[in-house]
């Protein structure tokens, strides 16, 4: 492709050129008005001059005309992926692209668009945002047209269209699809633990008739059945539930599936609500002042999401000293409503050196036990009283007690160490100073007085003086139990010896007690990072065994999990497929989602023209079905130019473009060389040779 054009390069700065032309222009004129002979062709030779002053020169440019680019845009999400559309799309692209091989003058850029959107961490077929991207090299005069093979569930269509050209789409699927989905329009995303929060949800059918009847929905929280609902296709229904505990909550709803629909994979949708606890409400009760009594209330008081109720019983039934009652300001001990009315209020009761001396009756201990028989939980901090007559083991709290004490007290110095069971219990795995061999020594200061006995139940996660029971933990009924069978962690708070980890350990063992799902000893935790999902199982034993994983899409797996070390066991997987999964161990499930909740992939599936039809009409496009059985019979393709038709009744038109590229120029000067200098000569020798005439 060539093109003709002129350019100028003045001898002399174009303000020179211009004076000498108005001085040749005003002397020309001047001859011309008088009539004087030979006027005209001195002034054709004086604009002669000047354009020889002017240097002109004829360019011709040396163009290579460029192919017009057309984008086969091939929706490969996971909508795609049912019904046999996968197969069906590769077909058509592969037919769509044999037949645009046959123009030379078309580039042909398949671009692929898969799940993600503008945004990180989308879920959704967005289209365009892959069209624009893959077009980014592109001038966009360049462009001839885009054609999208996808099911029609697009969710970036713009309003105005995204490139300048014809945009088309060949609709995969069936125009009669039946599908029945479930979707969450409002959800929590924070809820305190035990109030009431509602969930909002619609169930919509597609091409399925309906009579009006109610269709079941079944509702789990973190796996477990809750309810049974009866709703109406189409319309919003409320659920309300309380927020059973802290940390995740994971609460799925799953309506019944109809017969020939296209999947069951949007038939269930769930919300991850995070359940925040209230002020943990803590009873301590101290039997008597000693050195370590505040060193508990200091710890309580410090951790912001602990109420701390506190009492110390400085004045027995048993003292008798006359002073009169108008002389004392104690106040009085409210037994009855701390452990007959209130008692389940409390999420943690701590007896700190208690003992017996006729304040609590037997009842109240009986009450106490129920209590944590109920899901309550008591820590026991036991002092020299505890081997004696007056121990609360000697109350209907023995039933609950890990450990029998057996009447010795062991006045020596000795050094705290974690058992073997410790090392794999949360609440003293890694603690600040712990050795890291068993065999090896801790780094912590020594106690110098332990309560002996015999451990009964439970795991005993820390011990002293030849292997003797020093902390206790065990599960009584729905609650729980801490014995320690010293009253010296006192001494790691003051540093003696350079101390411990009080802080972490007493911290540890309250919200252990508390029941904080973070601190079981027994759990199977999911996380997902992408696609990736990371499941840690944390147990007391030898070999969990393998883990089985539920795909959104129903398959089966098992998954070895790893050791890592101190009952902590480890086994990740690359998931494919968007949605929840669900892992089992034993006894312990887990849920995890991949992707966003919800995703828009799975929520509307049936193959539609409705979302392309704007984007369609405001480029001049057409939309045609891929046909099931055939799809390989697509409409014709025809170049076409100008602002005419991009489409008909059964074509597609790809508009060409007159875009080139400059290879090179051509510069020829005018009144250069000898041709130019000719020129000049006979100009001023015709005028000279008039004017003599």
């Amino acid at each position: 492709m060539n093109g003709l054009s002129f350019s100028f390069a003045p001898l002399f700065p174009w303000w020179v050129v211009a004076m000498i032309a108005s001085a040749a222009a005003l002397l020309a004129l001047y001859g011309i008005v008088r009539g004087l002979r030979g006027a005209w062709i001195r002034f054709a030779a004086l604009v002669l001059l000047t354009l020889a002053l002017a240097n002109p020169s004829l360019l011709q440019e040396d163009r290579e005309a460029l192919k017009t680019v057309v984008a086969v845009v091939v929706d490969e999400t996971d909508s795609q992926k049912f019904d046999g559309r996968e197969a069906q799309t590769a077909a058509a692209a592969e037919a769509l692209e044999a037949r645009l091989a046959r123009f030379p003058n078309l580039d042909v850029r398949r671009i692929t668009a898969r799940n993600g959107g503008a945004e990180e961490g989308d879920a959704s077929s967005a289209l365009f945002t892959a069209l624009e991207r893959g077009l980014q090299d592109v001038p966009p005069d360049q462009v001839g047209g885009a054609i999208l093979l996808s099911d029609g569930q697009v969710h970036d269509v713009p309003e105005d269209g995204t490139i300048k050209a014809p945009v088309h789409a060949l609709i995969t699927g069936s125009e009669n699809d039946r599908d029945r989905r479930i979707s969450i329009t409002k959800a929590p995303r924070f809820g305190i633990v035990g109030e009431a929060q509602e969930l909002i949800y619609q169930v919509t059918d597609t091409n399925i008739e309906s009579d009006g009847g109610l269709v079941s929905v079944r509702v789990s929280i973190d796996g477990e059945m809750f309810s049974t609902e009866q709703v109406l296709p189409g319309e919003e229904t409320s659920f309300f539930f309380d927020v059973p505990h802290g940390g995740r909550n994971v609460i799925e709803l799953q309506v019944e599936s109809v017969e020939g629909e296209l999947t069951t994979v949007n038939n269930q949708a769930f919300a991850v609500l995070d359940g925040i606890r209230e002020n943990l409400r803590v009873l301590l009760i101290s039997g008597e002042p000693h050195a370590g009594e505040r060193t508990w209330r200091n710890l309580l008081k410090s951790d912001a999401s602990v109420d701390l109720v506190h009492f110390t019983i400085l004045r027995p039934p048993e003292k008798q000293d006359g002073t009169p009652i108008t002389q004392l300001s104690l106040i009085a001990f409210p037994t009855r409503e701390l452990f007959i009315e209130k008692i389940d209020e409390f999420d943690l009761i701590i007896f700190d050196r208690y003992q017996r001396r006729g304040v609590l009756p037997v009842l109240y201990f009986d009450n106490i036990a129920r209590y944590v028989q109920d899901g309550g939980a008591v820590l026991i901090a036991a002092g020299p009283e505890h081997a004696g007559f007056g121990s609360v083991a000697a109350t209907p709290l023995e039933t609950i007690l890990p450990v029998r004490a057996n009447g010795e007290i062991i006045e020596a110095p000795f050094r705290a160490d974690v058992s073997a069971a410790g090392r794999r219990h949360p609440v003293t795995r890694g603690l600040p100073g712990l050795a890291e061999k068993a065999e090896e020594a801790n780094n912590w200061g020594r106690w110098f007085r332990q309560i002996d006995g015999t451990a009964l139940r439970g795991d005993t996660i820390m011990q002293a003086n030849g292997d003797r029971p020093l902390l206790t933990l065990d599960r009584p009924g729905e609650g729980r139990v801490a014995l320690l069978m010293s009253d010296h962690v006192w001494l790691w708070a003051r540093g003696f010896e350079g101390g411990g980890p009080h802080t972490q350990l007493l911290r540890r063992l309250g919200h252990w007690l508390m029941k904080e799902p973070e601190l079981d000893e027994e759990a199977l935790r999911a996380d997902a990072d992408g696609n990736i999902i990371t499941f840690k199982r944390q147990t007391m034993g030898d070999e969990p065994g393998q883990l089985n994983l539920i795909t959104p899409d129903g398959q089966n797996l098992s998954l070895d999990l790893v050791d890592q070390g101190d009952g902590t066991f480890e086994a990740r997987h690359e998931a494919d497929t968007l949605g929840l999964y669900r892992a089992a161990n034993g006894d312990k499930t887990a849920l995890v989602h991949v992707g966003p909740t919800n995703p828009r992939e799975y929520n509307e599936i049936v193959s539609t023209f409705d979302k392309l039809a704007p984007a369609l009409a405001a480029t001049g496009g057409r939309g045609f079905r891929v046909e099931k059985d055939s799809p390989t019979a697509l409409p014709r393709i025809v170049t076409t130019r100008g602002t005419g038709a991009t489409g008909g009744r059964d074509w597609i038109g790809i508009r060409t473009t007159q875009a080139s590229v400059l290879k090179g120029i051509s510069q020829i000067p005018l009144f250069a060389g000898f041709l130019g200098l000719g020129i000049l000569l006979l100009a001023m020798a015709g005028m000279w040779a008039r004017e003599g005439r």
